[in-house]
């Protein structure tokens, strides 16, 4: 795979490498340390890598739930690979409860003393800037995502035109990077998809 390291503002972001990691059955989001001169081990990056697959292909299950708003997310804890919440779009309910909304909710519901810079973010679509803010103030501090926004906008999605990354880099005092292109061909496709029937409704 090739992934996207979109986006770091913080002191001890990790950039991924971008060589296909090993098998593994492992599900722990490498522990990678953090300081202005280790970046961690070229294994458990891999490892890292990995494991972005694994939870990705667990938004995607998630997606299925709304195939017509495909918008599948979970928060997984970085250390212990425990998957704390899950969510999908249930904007039919209420147009703000996006992909990513509906597990954060969940989260503070359930998990209310966790805490959060121990957190990752997966979702099958990189976040509008009403959930990247969400995602900021809920102390989140990484992103990993499989379709992009000019992806989206390009199949036409309705998106608003500012990226994740600029949300951030526009955010003083937070810390989240943001990895995109995580099974991309796959949620393209749910997004494709979904595009394709609304279309054949017209």
């Amino acid at each position: 795979p090739r992934y996207r390291n979109v986006f770091h503002r913080t002191a001890c972001a990790v950039p991924l490498l971008i060589q296909r990691p090993p098998a593994s059955s492992r599900r722990r989001i490498g522990s990678l340390a953090c300081s202005n001169r280790t970046i961690g081990h070229a294994n458990d990056t891999m490892h890292v890598m990995n494991d972005h697959e694994y939870y990705m292909r667990r938004a995607i299950e998630l997606a299925a739930n709304v195939p017509d708003f495909p918008f599948g997310a979970l928060i997984v804890h970085r250390d212990s690979g425990k998957i704390l919440a899950e969510g999908w779009n249930k904007s039919s309910i209420n147009p703000t409860f996006h992909g990513e909304i509906d597990p954060i909710n969940q989260l503070v519901l359930y998990n209310p003393r966790i805490s959060s810079d121990q957190l990752v973010l997966y979702t099958t679509a990189e976040p509008c800037p009403m959930c990247q803010g969400a995602i900021l103030w809920t102390g989140i501090q990484m992103v990993v995502f499989g379709t992009s926004i000019r992806s989206l906008q390009k199949m036409g999605w309705r998106q608003i035109d500012i990226l994740a990354e600029e949300v951030v880099r526009r955010s003083p005092g937070w810390r989240c990077t943001i990895t995109g292109g995580v099974l991309e061909r796959d949620c393209d496709a749910l997004f494709a998809s979904a595009i394709s029937r609304r279309n054949d409704l017209k």
